[in-house]
């Protein structure tokens, strides 16, 4: 994968919303290719010649965008997730679950949207892998913050042991329920990590729940028993995909996919029973 051939989150596909007085925007830093059979070995490559099934390209890779969540509220903005920061690594030095990794677009896409990351007021992690918090704390802890204001904000679990990653920057700890910015509270969705939190948006009459990597694909809205490779807690997992999914099929409820190349901003609608992910169109 290079820079050229990355996975794309615009095309006909919304990435911006509008949700009352609440603005989201996605922005992508870059992106991974996941190897379908290895990152979910319960799938065959019959699953993924189906008619509906997403996408390989043409190293026989899931091309998923690498992306992060604006949130502005009149003035002050919340970023969910950093990315992956200014790295690259190729196919052959990274592990046997994934290809092509990098990032480094998320500063430029933060301009293009009149912001930069100084504007930033919180920046909330669903997780501390690295392709979620590279921006926030890639560049270690003697460089620049990028967010130089911003007070980081995650679960308990996820911060244990992990503070001093953060340096300088004002950490908090939340749990399910707690507002970390204005119309935004934090729901704990464990099982890719311990400590894997969703961030839902309530406002203008309609919800938007970021729900991290809960899903990392579409396919698993109907296959939500696969197991993941890179799961924390794989059963815990499958309980956490059942309940997001039935949660995201409630009306007026929206939601934000960090890793889906198919549509960033989307629904989940049954159709015949089963969940099936609809990008909203631009």
């Amino acid at each position: 994968m290079t820079h050229h051939d990355a996975p794309s989150v615009t095309g006909d596909h919304a990435t911006t919303l509008r949700l009352g007085e609440h603005t989201v925007t996605v922005l992508t830093d870059g992106g991974v290719q996941l190897h379908p059979l290895h990152w979910f070995p319960d799938s065959t490559q019959d699953d993924w010649s189906a008619p509906d099934a997403s996408p390989l390209d043409d190293t026989g890779h899931l091309a998923a965008p690498i992306t992060a969540l604006l949130v502005e509220h009149r003035d002050p903005c919340l970023l969910i997730d950093t990315g992956y920061g200014a790295h690259s690594v190729a196919a052959e030095d990274t592990i046997a679950t994934i290809g092509g990794l990098y990032g480094g677009r998320l500063p430029a896409e933060l301009a293009r949207h009149g912001r930069e990351g100084a504007d930033i007021d919180t920046v909330a992690f669903t997780h501390l892998h690295d392709d979620h918090v590279g921006w926030a704390f890639g560049a270690g802890p003697d460089a620049p913050r990028l967010f130089p204001r911003a007070a980081y904000v995650a679960s308990a679990a996820e911060w244990a042991g992990q503070e001093r990653r953060a340096g300088e920057a004002v950490t908090r700890a939340v749990a399910t329920g707690d507002e970390i910015f204005p119309g935004v509270r934090a729901w704990a969705a464990p099982g890719h990590t311990d400590g894997h939190t969703a961030y839902v948006i309530s406002a203008g009459g309609r919800r938007l729940i970021a729900f991290g990597d809960v899903f990392h694909v579409p396919d698993q809205f109907a296959r939500p028993d696969w197991t993941c490779a890179m799961d924390a807690d794989p059963r815990q997992a499958v309980r956490t995909r059942h309940a997001m999914a039935s949660e995201l099929t409630r009306p007026d409820t929206l939601a934000f996919a960090t890793h889906f190349g198919a549509g960033p901003l989307g629904q989940v609608r049954n159709r015949r029973g089963v969940p099936r992910w609809t990008p909203l169109d631009a």
